[in-house]
């Protein structure tokens, strides 16, 4: 399995265009980042970077991988976005056995205030 952390060193080297410009964005040694790359190539057994005078650029495989790290990363965050949603109580779905007497009573004035507090929970009220 590749290592998503290099994934997002390879990330960070492609924007800045540099082991050295990735390091310190990174707030890591220059050689720890080559080290990391030259990890991440041997998990994918070809290279992602070619030298080019003081930078690198990235080749085709790495280009491919970066893109997929980025897709990668951005389903990582709408998770993490949606589950603190449903632990916040901001999102998800309610199933509600009722009386309908209660229904009549008891209910608009609880389901008015969920509404306020919590709108994407969408609540469906079922028969008791």
């Amino acid at each position: 399995m590749l290592d998503l952390h290099r994934g997002r060193i390879l990330r960070e080297v492609a924007r800045l265009g540099s082991m050295t410009a990735a390091a310190r964005s990174l707030n890591y040694t220059q050689p720890a980042v080559s080290h990391h790359i030259a990890r991440l190539e041997a998990e994918v057994g070809t290279p992602l970077v070619v030298r080019h005078g003081r930078g690198v650029r990235l080749t085709e495989a790495g280009r491919v991988l970066v893109e997929h790290v980025e897709d990668v990363l951005a389903r990582m965050d709408d998770a993490r976005e949606r589950i603190a949603a449903i632990a916040g109580l901001r999102a998800g779905r309610v199933r509600v056995a009722v009386f309908p007497t209660a229904v009549a009573g008891l209910l608009p004035d609880a389901l008015a205030r969920l509404a306020e507090r919590a709108p994407g929970v969408a609540v469906t009220l079922v028969d008791a």
